[in-house]
């Protein structure tokens, strides 16, 4: 083999030079390179960071920029020198676990990553951190490294926060212009009730409620009560319930001995209402000639207890609440027309349901979250259904609407069929459902269920007329009203 000449040598050592020659130029552009990028890096907001990956994935932090310093007071050798991963450290113990696994899909899935957590500066400081970043992978495939940037967003944070809560203040003042005491509504049917409320609350005047059966007269004689100021007892009596022979004892009291089985004196509903307000629901149904009586005492103030001899006296304010027309009864001769306009003086009317359908979603939430004992993930009533609910005429008006959300609560979409309303997903009927909830329960729990059942039926058959529910039945009123009570009908 023939020597290389001199020549021949001279040529490859002078190429050799240029390649060392260019080689140092590669490298000073590349250190410039560098040195232009890790100046950028420095000078962005947050905290650009390299992370090495071992076999199983663990990240170990090779390069952090400045950021860090105004992130989380440390210089970048607090992270780099430690030749792990200082962020697992760092995270918050709650966010430790989905940080982890997001990133792990990440890397595995080939994608970028988006991670939000918190990070613990000390015992009392705590920090928001914007994670984004991706990693890169060798000629084989194999996940080398993780490049990204973090940007402190606890700012963000604590302003969405403080939104939430201005968004729960705002839905609370909402709701509080919605409601007036017990009631809610925002129709402009409701807020003229509201409105009389106020002018009945101001004044000692009686007052009389119309409204059909379930629309909440009840309760708007209970917040003229309230609204009052008064500090004597708000005294309820269902007139519809009481047995004609029994109303005078029931109202004005009875002595020892007044009749069979009066064994004791006893109170009446005109003494337990002294200073405060008596509340005469289905007055249209106390007879004429308690209703002389009654007329003498709110005219006198006195009254005289069954078989007693001495008057008593009573300062009560009169509240009187009726389905029926009242004029039309004293044209039949079935109320005194002095009654009439003793208890005609602030007329309050309360607009059925269908005629404040705006009323429906305020209602539904208050009545769902009522009788779920919360307000947050009540549950969504289907388009089809809700619109359905809005064309019902709700002959029962609040109190059905109430009984239809519980027991959609309990059976599911099934109940809707009573508002004419099939969907393919309802199941069985009612009396299905009860046969099913009825299953593994003691006799006693069958019997109960089934009974409330019938009960329920034909209250809605009859329009929630307890008189003519009961009649239906065959049951007197005591049972019927001791029978509701049970049931919480």
């Amino acid at each position: 083999m023939n020597k290389p000449t001199y020549d021949e040598l001279f040529e490859k050592c002078s190429s050799f030079e240029e390649q060392i020659k260019a080689f140092k130029v590669t490298e000073k552009e590349l250190q410039e390179s560098k040195l232009q990028l890790t100046r950028l890096f420095n000078n962005l907001p947050g905290m650009v960071y390299r992370c090495s990956l071992d076999d199983n994935m663990h990240p170990t932090l090779d390069f952090v920029s400045k950021g860090c310093s105004d992130l989380f007071g440390v210089v970048p050798e607090f992270f780099t020198d430690q030749h792990t991963n200082v962020m697992e450290t760092l995270a918050h113990p709650d966010d430790l676990s989905s940080m982890r696994t997001e990133q792990n899909a990440a890397i595995l899935n080939r994608r970028p990553y988006k991670l939000l957590y918190r990070v613990c500066l000390d015992s009392d400081r705590r920090k928001w951190i914007w994670d984004q970043g991706e990693c890169l992978y060798d000629e084989d495939g194999k996940a080398t490294y993780l490049e990204g940037i973090m940007i402190d967003i606890s700012a963000q944070k604590l302003r969405e926060y403080e939104l939430l809560q201005e968004n729960q203040n705002l839905r609370g003042t909402l709701e509080d212009r919605f409601r007036f005491g017990a009631i809610i509504g925002k129709s402009n049917g409701m807020r003229e009730v509201f409105k009389l409320i106020m002018k009945a609350a101001k004044r000692d005047s009686n007052v009389i409620i119309f409204g059909e059966t379930g629309t909440g007269k009840d309760l708007v004689a209970q917040t003229i009560h309230e609204q009052s100021g008064s500090e004597g007892a708000y005294v309820p009596v269902n007139c519809g319930a009481i047995p004609s022979n029994l109303m005078e004892s029931e109202f004005f009291g009875h002595k020892k001995g007044a009749f069979s089985g009066a064994t004791s004196d006893r109170q009446g509903y005109l003494a337990a209402a002294d200073g405060g307000t008596l509340f005469l629901d289905e007055v249209g149904e106390i007879d004429l000639a308690l209703q002389v009586k009654l007329l003498r005492a709110l005219e006198s103030r006195l009254y005289t207890p069954v078989g007693g001899t001495e008057p008593q006296s009573s300062n009560f304010r009169l509240i009187a609440a009726t389905n029926r027309d009242l004029s039309e009864l004293v044209r039949q001769g079935l109320m005194r027309s002095d009654f009439f306009f003793r208890l005609h003086v602030l007329p309050i009317h309360v607009p059925p349901l269908r005629e404040r359908v705006e009323d429906l979603p305020l209602l539904i939430n208050e009545f769902m979250a009522r009788y779920l004992g919360r307000t947050d993930s009540l549950p969504r009533i289907p388009g089809k259904i809700r619109a359905a609910m809005d064309h019902h005429h709700w002959p029962g008006n609040v109190r059905e609407l109430q009984n239809v959300l519980e027991r959609y609560l309990t059976f599911g979409e099934m109940v809707f069929s009573d508002l004419g309303i099939h969907t393919p997903e309802a199941g069985p009927d009612v009396g299905e459902a009860v046969k099913l909830f009825e299953s593994g329960s003691t006799f006693s729990e069958a019997v109960e269920s089934f009974e409330r059942h019938v009960l329920l039926k034909a209250l809605e058959r009859n329009h929630w007329k307890k008189g003519a529910t009961a009649e239906e039945l065959g049951l007197n009123m005591r049972t019927m009203q001791r029978k509701l009570k049970k049931y919480g009908l």
